[in-house]
């Protein structure tokens, strides 16, 4: 039955509202403005007539529950008049329902303390989370070590491409124009005071000591260290890793070593790649702006700048990949089932990359100046 309708009936002693056919979410919305322009508070009684109401669904039986709740609220006598059997049983219903459900309370607001508590304890389990998998992840390199025929040749040697090869041109092209800004930046208070050919003692030593190793680090991790952590974040939400755990494959024997190798081997490879750009940049603009000549600046270079601070630098490589590759595994695999947590553990996979990179050179940089390196 399709048919329905709505009406007033309005005698001396009550208001009667009669529903005739079906009160169902399609035709409730013209009927619920009718309902709410009364003025039923001028009324001594109101009567629910419902005696040829044939079918009703739960938004119209709520609609009628609501009715009656505003009814009692403003102290107004209403009876309902039903005999369909059906009708009543849907009625009894949403009014137990609405009686058992209690109301939401509102979250209560925390103050400072709490917060503060709540977050130290979220980073004190991040912590115990990542050491766990540092732990695993030495375990298994300890296998490496004693098990070469388990190493990854194949897979490495396509990371180093991934990771390193295509990184040359990035890495070449950042040294190169920070050599370039550091030289000109510094010519200008060399020249007031004479100083033109100690600009090979400042930027070599700058250069091959902190800032060749720094930003190639930064590079890689913003680069590499990203799409680390977005790989294995799609293949966990795929369920690949899951998948080769089922057929009996190790991943952190096929995905995870053979990434933090290939990044271990390549950084200072990547790093030499930095040092030499870094001093061409620098060496470009000594001889244009301070009229350096590029065998004066070499044989400055030379006698100035020891083996040592190219060394230094070459040393920090292999630490520092293995802080960008773990952190960016890590993060990938705490990547959760939807692609909002991707891009949200690869944010915070660079951010931490860089800034445990920051901090490692910053122990490198005590420890080397107390030993007098």
């Amino acid at each position: 039955m399709n048919y329905s309708s709505f009406r007033f009936i309005d005698t001396k002693d009550a208001l009667s509202l009669k529903f005739k056919g079906e009160l169902t979410l399609y035709n409730l919305t013209l009927y619920q403005k009718q309902v709410e322009g009364a003025f039923f508070s001028k009324e001594k009684k109101i009567i629910l007539d419902l005696s040829e109401l044939e079918f009703i669904d739960t938004a119209g039986a709520l609609f009628l529950n609501n009715l009656q709740k505003k009814l009692h609220t403003k102290k107004v006598q209403f009876e309902i008049d039903c005999k369909h059997q059906d009708v009543l049983a849907m009625l009894l219903l949403v009014q137990k329902q609405s009686l058992t459900t209690s109301a939401v309370q509102k979250k209560k607001k925390r103050n400072y303390i709490e917060k503060l508590g709540e977050n130290s304890y979220k980073n004190y389990l991040s912590f115990l989370s990542f050491l766990a998998f540092m732990g695993e992840l030495f375990m298994h390199k300890l296998h490496y070590l004693f098990s070469f025929k388990s190493i990854r040749y194949k897979e490495m040697a396509f990371e180093i491409n991934e990771s390193a090869i295509k990184a040359f041109g990035i890495i070449a092209l950042t040294s190169f124009l920070i050599g370039v800004v550091i030289a000109y930046q510094s010519s200008v208070q060399l020249k007031q005071y004479g100083a033109n050919i100690f600009i090979v003692d400042m930027l070599g030593l700058s250069v091959l000591r902190e800032l060749s190793p720094l930003i190639t680090a930064i590079v890689i991790a913003g680069r590499s260290g990203s799409a680390f952590t977005a790989q294995i974040g799609a293949m966990k939400i795929t369920q690949e890793l899951e998948a080769m755990q089922t057929m009996g494959f190790d991943p952190f024997r096929f995905l995870v070593l053979p990434k933090i190798a290939a990044l271990m081997l390549t950084m200072p490879i990547m790093i030499f790649v930095s040092d030499v750009m870094a001093i061409i940049g620098g060496m470009v603009v000594a001889n244009l702006d301070l009229g350096i000549t590029v065998d004066m600046f070499l044989d400055r270079f030379s006698n100035v700048i020891a083996v040592r601070h190219f060394l230094v630098g070459i040393f920090k490589g292999p630490f520092f990949a293995f802080l960008i590759a773990a952190i960016a595994i890590y993060r990938g695999l705490l990547v959760k089932d939807d692609t909002q947590s991707i891009g949200f553990n690869t944010t915070k996979s660079v951010v931490e990359s860089i800034f445990a990179v920051i901090i490692c050179d910053a122990v490198f940089s005590i420890a080397f100046t107390n030993l007098g390196i």
